[in-house]
């Protein structure tokens, strides 16, 4: 009797346990795809605008360190230069790959760090910030550090 409760102990913690490491492997996994679609592929390359929009809270703020202040940039303002971008180049810009170096999750927020290449050479490297919300998860917020030609 006694060997019979300690193996089902042993099952529900067993499936507990489980259950708790697929969950964390199975927001990572999304996360990781969120960014390299609606971040690497929509805003970097010629992906879509509905893609970045999805993956992006409307209220994104991405931060930028200029002569030693913080400037901001908004979604909607970002979107306007990408689309600038995009039309400068003619439809051909040079594809960016996206590497992502770590991501941690804690909750219902998460931080990722990450690479961005340009033919051959390391452009970025940004850090984004994301929540879970009902909708699932959004990049909320971006610093990067760009690297020298």
């Amino acid at each position: 009797m006694r060997t019979n409760r300690l193996f089902i102990l042993l099952t529900v913690l067993s499936s507990v346990f489980s259950s708790k490491v697929i969950l964390a492997q199975s927001d990572s996994e999304i996360i990781r795809q969120l960014v390299m679609n609606a971040y690497v592929e929509s805003t970097q390359n010629l992906g879509s605008i509905d893609e970045i929009r999805k993956g992006f809270h409307p209220s994104f703020t991405m931060f930028r360190q200029i002569d030693n202040e913080v400037k901001y940039t908004t979604l909607d303002e970002w979107i306007v230069s990408i689309e600038q971008r995009r039309k400068d180049a003619g439809g051909k810009l040079p594809r960016t790959e996206g590497k992502i170096l770590s991501i941690d999750i804690t909750g219902t927020s998460a931080a990722v760090k990450m690479e961005l290449h340009r033919e051959g050479k390391l452009i970025f490297t940004d850090y984004l910030g994301l929540y879970k919300f009902k909708e699932g998860w959004r990049i909320v917020s971006k610093t990067y550090y760009r690297h020298p030609d």
